[in-house]
C-alpha cells in the first residue's frame, strides 16, 4: 500500500469534529471514501470542510483536534492500494 497525504487548504485551527459535543468525522485507522469530510479548518469564525480526495483503507491523522495548522500542511495520511 502507498500513502496519500491530505493537506490543509489554508492556515487556521483544525477540528476533527463538527462541534464540541459531537463525534469525530473519522476515527484513527478507519476507512475513508473520496469526498468524505474528515475535518474542518476554522479561520476567523468561518469553517471550511477538509475532504478526502481518495478512497483509502485507513486514515492516520498527523495533527490533534483543535491544533493550529499552516496553509498546505499535511494533516493526515491515507493508505491507498
Amino acid at each position: 500500500m502507498t500513502k496519500h497525504t491530505v493537506r490543509t487548504p489554508m492556515p487556521g485551527t483544525f477540528y476533527r469534529k463538527p462541534g464540541p459535543d459531537q463525534p469525530v468525522y473519522k476515527n484513527q485507522g478507519e476507512a475513508v471514501r473520496n469526498g468524505e469530510v474528515i475535518g474542518l479548518v476554522e479561520v476567523m469564525k468561518t469553517y471550511f470542510e477538509v475532504k478526502s480526495d481518495r478512497d483509502g483503507a485507513r486514515i492516520h491523522f498527523l495533527v490533534d483536534d483543535a491544533e493550529a495548522v499552516d496553509g498546505d500542511q499535511v494533516i493526515a495520511e491515507i493508505e491507498v492500494s
